[in-house]
């Protein structure tokens, strides 16, 4: 069994993004969510994210400072309406995973876009992706769409919604016959 199997996740430590760690972990993020994601970012989204964002974005380190998670999100009003939460990317270095890592990542930046009231929080992840879709389904979310060759692999994708407030767009989704959500409550 490798190193990085035998290491749980109380050896790790979850950080708040931060422009002054840009030098040291950026190069990190773009690596890791290169080797997880199917989708080839350049440089210019992680910095639109992560300017913008940085407090909304958390990374999991082990104890040598390396970087083994990371979640990138925003938060902005939504087509002038609901405050949307997005969680643009999120990544766990293989030999990590199963362990709660990316649970506790999204948890993080989950808590925090609540705190910021948001309305709702929605994100997309590839139909192929079962585990990240049982990750997002076990906090809340639920499959709102499902999205057609979304990336540029080809692959189809399904978007998920988690409603923070009552019906916080329903303006929105008058003309779409779109189903009404369940409502999660702040984690304690």
């Amino acid at each position: 069994m490798s190193e990085a199997a035998l290491r749980t996740p109380a050896e790790l430590r979850y950080i708040q993004y931060h422009s002054s760690k840009e030098k040291t972990y950026l190069s990190a993020i773009r690596q890791l969510i290169s080797d997880d994601l199917s989708e080839p970012y350049s440089i210019y989204v992680y910095r639109y994210f992560l300017y913008q964002w940085g407090d909304l974005c958390f990374m999991a380190l082990d104890e040598d400072d390396n970087l083994i998670g990371v979640v990138i999100s925003k938060l902005e009003p939504h087509r002038g309406g609901p405050m949307r939460g997005y969680i643009a990317m999120l990544a766990v270095r293989e030999g990590y995973r199963g362990q709660g890592i990316a649970t506790e990542l999204v948890r993080k930046t989950l808590d925090v876009m609540i705190e910021r009231d948001a309305d709702e929080i929605a994100l997309e992840t590839e139909v192929t992706n079962t585990a990240a879709m049982k990750l997002y389904e076990r906090l809340g979310f639920l499959r709102s769409k499902r999205l057609h060759r979304y990336y540029l692999n080809g692959n189809s994708a399904f978007r998920f919604m988690l409603l923070i407030k009552d019906n916080p767009a329903s303006s929105e989704y008058e003309d779409e016959a779109q189903p009404q959500l369940p409502i999660r409550p702040p984690s304690a």
